[in-house]
């Protein structure tokens, strides 16, 4: 196959944005390393054009990506909030003075940071 157009594809996608969707997909699978179902034997070849060639000639289970496609846009499940703290607490009270002092300073630098957007325009009674 020289060239693959859109209408050698069709008979294997329902739509043209199912097909943009799959061909990502697989571009995503071979980028991890999955072996293309096609040659390609020049090996200059995009992996966008070898996942087209792909669709199109009707050897790659096209069922598959769709899952893969589906599966790949599902929420991850969320980490309980005792794993998800990363927070220690010491009982040393120096570390927990400069623990304190940390998180002021965190809290004063966010602060300067959300400030400045406010601060930085004149009012119009300051120009006169």
């Amino acid at each position: 196959m020289a060239r693959t157009t859109i209408s050698d594809t069709l008979p294997y996608v329902d739509s043209r944005y199912e097909l943009g969707m799959l061909a990502s997909q697989r571009v995503r699978d071979l980028n991890g390393g999955a072996t293309p179902v096609v040659e390609n034997p020049d090996g200059r070849d995009k992996l966008t054009v070898v996942a087209l060639r792909e669709i199109a000639s009707g050897k790659l289970d096209v069922a598959n990506v769709r899952h893969e496609f589906v599966q790949s846009y599902k929420d991850a499940p969320l980490a309980d909030a005792a794993e998800q703290s990363l927070e220690v607490e010491s009982t040393d009270p120096e570390l927990r003075e400069i623990d304190a002092e940390l998180e002021n300073t965190l809290l004063d630098d966010s602060e300067v940071v959300a400030g400045t957007d406010d601060d930085s325009t004149p009012d119009a009674d300051d120009e006169e």
